[in-house]
């Protein structure tokens, strides 16, 4: 089961836990409220039979998918992608995570600019939102699998901040402003 986190400020290993001191713990329910990243519950080990991840591609319309595995030994340039990962970045599509196995940290901004970090590991599908900044690391086990969903062709561009003047951004803005509305 995913679990979330405000961030300390330390720059110290990005793959580490960086609770605060004391730690701030966010819901699943206030993660969405907060940032409007969803989460999905899937079994890895029935997923292909059990028609839970079909039901969710069918209602949001996610028409393409594929794999990547991030480590040392699978990703070609490992040190370079996992620092442009952990660029701060948006996109203009939603990033869907199926997480495999393994594990990694998702790091998202709340409303107020905050750092909140989303620990995933095998089972865990989460959607982030088009026009969040956010980034992307591996912890301390440098190992994900995961099943990465997109609505039609990919479209893998992201943009570092700042990236304000983009319509998804602007759009990602009004909708944290208004409240998130599922789309599941």
């Amino acid at each position: 089961m995913v679990k979330a986190w405000y961030m300390d400020n330390d720059l110290s290993d990005q793959r580490l836990e960086h609770h605060r001191n004391p730690p701030e713990f966010v819901s699943l329910e206030d993660l969405y409220k907060k940032t409007g990243v969803e989460y999905f519950s899937i079994n890895v080990n029935t997923y292909n039979s059990d028609g839970v991840l079909d039901k969710i591609k069918k209602d949001r319309g996610y028409t393409y998918e594929d794999e990547i595995v991030c480590s040392k030994e699978c990703l070609p340039n490992y040190e370079e992608k996992i620092k442009s990962f952990y660029e701060e970045h948006l996109h203009t599509d939603e990033e869907i995570r199926l997480v495999l196995e393994g594990s990694g940290y998702f790091d998202v901004r709340d409303g107020k600019d905050q750092w909140i970090r989303i620990a995933v590991s095998a089972g865990d599908m989460i959607v982030i939102p088009s026009g969040i900044y956010h980034r992307f690391t591996l912890d301390t086990n440098n190992f994900i699998r995961a099943k990465r969903f997109f609505i039609g062709e990919p479209v893998w561009l992201p943009y570092n901040r700042p990236a304000d003047d983009i319509p998804c951004r602007k759009d990602y803005l009004e909708k944290l402003e208004k409240g998130f509305v599922s789309a599941y």
